[in-house]
């Protein structure tokens, strides 16, 4: 199956990607884990990110289709992949059709935004190994260390409420086109957040006309 996850920051992607990862037995490929890896390693690609994602903008279509395209070449994504947080345009949607990349189904996991600003104001992230937290849903053991290598944690630069605002407003006003577009073509499976993460989980997979997890 080829999949693509949508939802605004914040909305558990990742977590619904490990899932189906795990049932579907096919690679998840995360631009945002891409973007990160790119910023911390400093790459030019890194760099040009980070300048958009500071001002609470989208990375430009053109640089993220370049990155995914070599990405989605590797024999892993042969028998099918979970796109989380690409594509996020029609643009950038029509631009997979046209090399050939057809997609199956199109999950989008729905959140309100007052609970997002909620979550991604909250996180907190290990500067050496990425180990992610939240001050109040999962702490680490000692305030502000790393219950993995026992390193300072971090704020990320773009997890501030002004922020967070804007980045929403962006993908938004972004993503409703493309939610629309695929509708249009009955790919669009929609899954309201619930309060538990397991709840959601069960959600995702009725949507997706995939049963119901143990």
């Amino acid at each position: 199956m080829k999949l693509v996850i949508l939802g605004a920051p914040g909305a558990g992607k990742g977590t619904q990607a490990e899932q189906l990862e795990a049932y579907l037995r096919v690679p998840t490929i995360s631009t945002g884990m891409m973007v990160r890896k790119a910023i911390r390693e400093q790459t030019e690609f890194g760099k040009l990110s980070k300048a958009y994602i500071d001002d609470g903008q989208l990375v430009p279509d053109d640089a993220m289709i370049k990155v995914l395209d070599e990405r989605l070449r590797k024999k892993d994504c042969r028998h099918g992949f979970i796109l989380d947080g690409y594509p996020r345009t029609v643009h950038q949607a029509k631009d997979l059709e046209n090399k050939g990349i057809i997609i199956d189904k199109v999950l989008s996991v729905e959140v309100p935004d007052e609970l997002i600003v909620e979550r991604l104001s909250g996180r907190l992230e290990c500067g050496n190994c990425g180990a992610s937290y939240h001050v109040k849903y999962r702490a680490p053991m000692e305030e502000g260390i790393c219950d993995v290598c026992d390193s300072p944690l971090i704020r990320r630069d773009d997890d501030i409420p002004e922020i967070i605002l804007k980045r929403l407003a962006a993908y938004h006003e972004k993503t409703a086109p493309l939610k629309e577009y695929y509708a249009k073509q009955g790919k669009l499976c929609v899954a309201e957040g619930q309060g538990d993460i397991k709840d959601t989980i069960n959600e995702v997979f009725k949507v997706l006309e995939l049963g119901v997890t143990d």
